[in-house]
């Protein structure tokens, strides 16, 4: 285990978030809309947003804030791209600072792209909600990227603007997407489901960081909302069952693996990041057990090793496309992104409200109760 100190910790998030700010690309792009430069607007760059919003709500931090307002009315004045799953992003953090700041334009912005995703966007049967992406409709299908991307911005919403509609709706994604995407026999998520052809799971990829949209979604979402009991017990019994296959998969370097189930395939550091992440979180809130609290500390110390002096996260797969074959995840391309340097800060962020940097070995960290009422045996 690797000692730290809360002051190694802040002095590796302050690395962390520069090189989130800057951000620029490292190799040849094949996304329609780039995904590495934080100029613009796509979903790698809302998750980075997120990231800085939440740190910026525990530090009082006045850089961060005045960071995102710039980058929102920079990207606002440039013209924003069309409305879809994964350009809905950038408007979960949007809606904080609508609250914050109270600036009406920033509010009527998240009225209308929430509109949109309410009445206009496209549909499965069902009523999921279509991954269609900036080139591509992707008819007929449900991706369980879409939680993290566009169904938080419409919990977060109905919040906001006391909307039961939006909560109810919040919650219908979540049953939906679960109800196809979970694999009954290991109780992981497949990467997606497709209404046509008969319907099949694609490659049947149990991919990780698309599992990880999951695992570090849903502890934010019970953060955001308040649902019925019946409901919340459904979703943790979710997240408990994929945490129990998490622990059997994770490797002996304390990462995951890019197809969780295939030792084969290399180790990805943004979603062995999104997954300690919600395992401690979900520790702290009281939703999971000691195991899962020593796991996310295992891997809190692998992920550690992938940062370097200057701060950025390496090991981060480029975005991923619905694969029809496995070996097209195993092929995709490793470069620094900004979701890689989000969801590290989102990890480091958790560590230091866990108690971990007072300069013993992690595994002596965190070891009282969590803050909820729901520890498991």
């Amino acid at each position: 285990m690797i000692t730290l100190t809360r002051e190694h910790l802040e002095q590796t998030i302050e690395r962390v978030i520069q090189r989130i700010r800057d951000m620029s690309g490292s190799i040849a792009e094949t996304a329609p809309i780039g995904i590495i430069s934080m100029e613009n607007w796509e979903w790698p760059q809302g998750v980075g947003l997120f990231a800085l919003h939440g740190y910026y709500r525990e530090t009082g931090d006045r850089r961060l804030l005045d960071f995102l307002t710039d980058w929102f009315d920079a990207r606002i004045a440039e013209g924003l791209p069309d409305k879809n799953v994964n350009t809905m992003c950038p408007m979960l953090t949007l809606t904080y600072l609508a609250e914050e700041t109270g600036r009406p334009d920033y509010l009527d912005l998240c009225r209308e792209w929430l509109d949109y995703v309410l009445n206009e966007m496209p549909r499965t049967e069902e009523g999921g909600l279509q991954h269609e992406v900036t080139g591509s409709a992707n008819e007929g299908q449900l991706w369980d990227d879409t939680l993290y991307m566009t169904v938080l911005f419409v919990a977060r919403m109905g919040v906001l603007l006391r909307d039961e509609i939006c909560i109810q709706e919040s919650v219908r994604q979540f049953l939906v997407h679960l109800k196809y995407l979970t694999d009954p026999s290991t109780g992981l998520f497949f990467h997606g489901w497709t209404f046509h052809e008969g319907g099949h799971h694609f490659a049947k990829a149990l991919w990780a960081r698309g599992n990880c949209w999951y695992t570090a979604g849903l502890v934010d979402y019970l953060d955001m909302i308040k649902l019925p009991e019946g409901v919340r017990g459904f979703l943790l019994s979710s997240l408990r069952r994929q945490a129990n296959k998490l622990l059997e998969l994770q490797s002996a370097e304390g990462a995951w693996h890019t197809l969780l189930n295939e030792p084969e395939s290399y180790l990805e550091t943004s979603a062995t990041a999104a997954f300690a992440y919600g395992l401690l979180k979900g520790y702290r809130r009281g939703y999971l057990n000691e195991s899962d609290r020593d796991a996310a500390l295992r891997a809190l110390d692998y992920v550690l090793t992938q940062i370097d002096g200057d701060g950025v996260v390496h090991g981060v797969s480029y975005g991923t496309g619905m694969g029809r074959t496995l070996r097209e995840y195993r092929d995709i391309p490793i470069c620094p992104m900004p979701y890689g340097q989000s969801m590290t800060l989102l990890l480091l962020v958790e560590a230091l409200k866990n108690g971990i940097g007072a300069g013993e070995p992690n595994s002596g960290f965190a070891s009282g109760q969590g803050e909820g009422a729901d520890r498991h045996g």
